[in-house]
């Protein structure tokens, strides 16, 4: 049987290598991840050979609510029978209910949803939108931001690591520090449509700008007569404790952005919702903006998933979880002090920075061979992010804090080797 499940494995990796990404099948090797993900429930997934991996990544924050809730699953499938995808030539009645959601769930006046198929989409939306009720075609945005890759979320990113290679790209994008209110004061001028920031950096290392940026940045932007247009891809739908990060410095945007978890883990959805006033172009002509294909799954699993987060009191259990996570690593870090330059985050998005990206990876590949998933973040691969979903147990964390502790002793043991053969 091992052998039957190696040949299988080995010949997904050439289909990787041959039709994909070479580079993903060499990823997967280093790694040690010559398997294949067969089936996941909860905070668990399962491998070809049977071995449970804890996920503790998952997916950068895709399984707000765990892999298959039970929840989820029941009215994907329901919607499964009677109309998968949309007509698109008469009114849907899930579209509505989930745009309604979201309006109800989403702080200030946002009203009017538009929806596609992922964060990189929604935050394309919300550039085209903000140049459209502005009549203005700059942006403000920060270092080391994570908006998605295609062309104008890419453009309003700040990682020259993903930027360079596509340039020239949109025009009248200035980039200034994430946190320094006066730096962006001041980059606001005469042309500048809207500010686009993330309420946490995800992809830049989990990065917590200072207490009151945000209200800093809503009122410059008001004050200067510019849109405020926040991304919670990543922040979005409780992670951090709240439904919207956003609103832990009670900030209201003029344009909100949303994806990963919508779906539920489940389906793939991404949204952007605006106020009337922003939105009102678009009530003008609605194929002014539009896409193709309309998802009643993603739409009912959308619903599902709002309810379960305050039904089942998933807000408390993020800040729950995210304690007991930054309570065990800091103790970690603290044996570790040379090895680990911060812990940082909030509820369940927590990154652990290492000196350099060497020990960033070493420290990822030792919770791998423990079966215990995180990711290094994008922009800043010395940092290790744990994103578990907000239905992990008490049990689940302390057995990713241990793996962790495990996996510091030996990457210390390791490191010191190095440096002592040099």
């Amino acid at each position: 049987m091992n052998r039957q499940a190696e040949a299988r494995a080995l010949e997904v990796l050439k289909k990787y290598q041959r039709h994909l990404n070479p580079a993903w099948s060499r990823l997967f090797q280093f790694a040690g991840l010559e398997t294949l993900a067969v089936e996941a429930e909860g905070a668990v997934i399962r491998d070809l050979y049977g071995r449970e991996y804890l996920d503790f990544a998952a997916s950068v924050a895709v399984f707000i609510l765990g892999h298959r809730h039970p929840r989820v699953m029941a009215v994907v499938r329901r919607e499964l029978e009677r109309m998968p995808l949309s007509a698109k030539f008469m009114p849907e009645e899930p579209m509505a209910e989930v745009a309604a959601a979201l309006a109800e769930a989403t702080p200030g006046d946002l009203q009017y949803c538009f929806f596609g198929h992922s964060g990189a989409e929604a935050n394309e939306g919300a550039l085209k939108l903000a140049r459209l009720a502005t009549g203005k075609p700059g942006f403000v945005a920060a270092l080391g931001a994570f908006h998605g890759k295609t062309f104008g979320a890419l453009s309003v990113s700040g990682s020259d690591m993903y930027r360079t290679p596509f340039q020239p790209l949109l025009p009248g994008v200035t980039h200034v520090p994430f946190g320094d209110l006066a730096a962006l004061q001041a980059a606001i001028g005469p042309d500048t449509a809207a500010v686009i920031l993330e309420p946490i950096q995800g992809e830049n290392g989990v990065i917590l700008p200072p207490a009151g940026y945000l209200r800093g940045v809503r009122d410059a932007c008001t004050r200067a007569g510019v849109l405020l247009i926040v991304d919670e891809v990543q922040t979005g739908l409780g992670r951090t404790g709240k439904l919207w990060a956003c609103e832990w410095e009670e900030v209201s945007p003029d344009i909100l952005t949303t994806a990963k978890g919508l779906g539920g883990g489940v389906t793939t959805l991404g949204a952007f919702i605006a106020t009337p006033a922003v939105y009102e172009p678009l009530t003008h002509d609605p194929y002014l903006h539009s896409t193709t294909i309309g998802n009643r799954l993603a739409w009912a699993a959308a619903i599902e998933t709002l309810r379960v987060i305050q039904e089942e009191g998933l807000l408390a259990r993020a800040t729950q979880i995210g304690e007991r996570l930054l309570a065990g690593l800091r103790e970690v870090s603290r044996r570790y002090p040379s090895l680990i330059a911060d812990v940082r985050g909030k509820g369940c998005l927590v990154g652990v920075e290492f000196p350099n990206d060497e020990v960033g990876i070493l420290a990822n590949m030792g919770l791998i061979t423990r079966q215990v998933l995180a990711i290094q973040t994008l922009n800043r691969r010395q940092v290790v992010r744990f994103a578990p979903p907000l239905i992990a147990t008490d049990a689940q964390v302390d057995r990713a804090v241990e793996a962790f502790a495990e996996t510091v002793e030996e990457v210390e043991s390791l490191v010191a080797e190095a440096q002592a053969a040099t």
